[in-house]
Order: structure tokens, then C-alpha cells, then sequence
């Protein structure tokens, strides 16, 4: 699989690695990292298909940093890096600046 074209709302995101330190600088352990809830959208899928029969523009793009819940999307491995395929409806926002 080598690349990946989302279909209708969905976007193709690659997760932000999760921290391996905390604010008072403890090294984590694997085990105990969360599961990391931002991301960077590789794709975009055209858009949901409304009623009307036409498309509704994705609100956001190629590049972004995004919020995602902690169990969002589903896990897909593409070229041995994982990346999560959201639907644009369960994204929290978009970090800016």
C-alpha cells in the first residue's frame, strides 16, 4: 500500500508522537505513554456528499495539526508508519499559530 486517497469526509492523519517525558522531567516508559491525540492531516478526502448532490468543502487541509479524541478514527499502516483514518466530524479542532 503505498498511498492512500480518503473517500467522502474522511482525512488521512499521521499522529504526533506521544510524549516520553513529563513536565518534571521523568523519562516514561512505553507502556505507560498515551495514546497520542494530535495529529498532521496527510489527505483529504473530497468532501461529505449532501442531499443536494453536492459537496460539502472540508473545513480543513493538507498540513494541519488537528485534535482528535482518544479512540477516533481507525489505525492503518502505510509504507510501516502508522496513520489514522478520521472522519472530519470526530476532529476537536485545529491548533493554529
Amino acid at each position: 500500500m503505498s498511498t492512500v486517497r480518503p473517500l467522502e469526509d474522511r482525512l488521512v492523519v499521521k499522529p504526533l508522537d506521544a510524549e516520553t517525558k513529563t513536565a518534571s522531567g521523568l523519562f516514561l516508559p512505553e507502556s505507560a505513554k498515551e495514546r497520542p491525540m494530535q495529529g498532521k492531516v496527510v489527505s483529504i478526502g473530497p468532501g461529505k456528499l449532501l442531499d443536494s448532490g453536492e459537496r460539502m468543502q472540508p473545513g480543513v487541509k493538507k498540513g494541519d495539526t488537528v485534535l482528535f479524541g482518544k479512540y477516533a478514527g481507525t489505525e492503518v499502516e502505510i509504507k510501516n508508519v502508522k496513520h489514522l483514518i478520521i472522519r472530519e466530524s470526530e476532529l476537536l479542532g485545529v491548533i493554529e499559530g
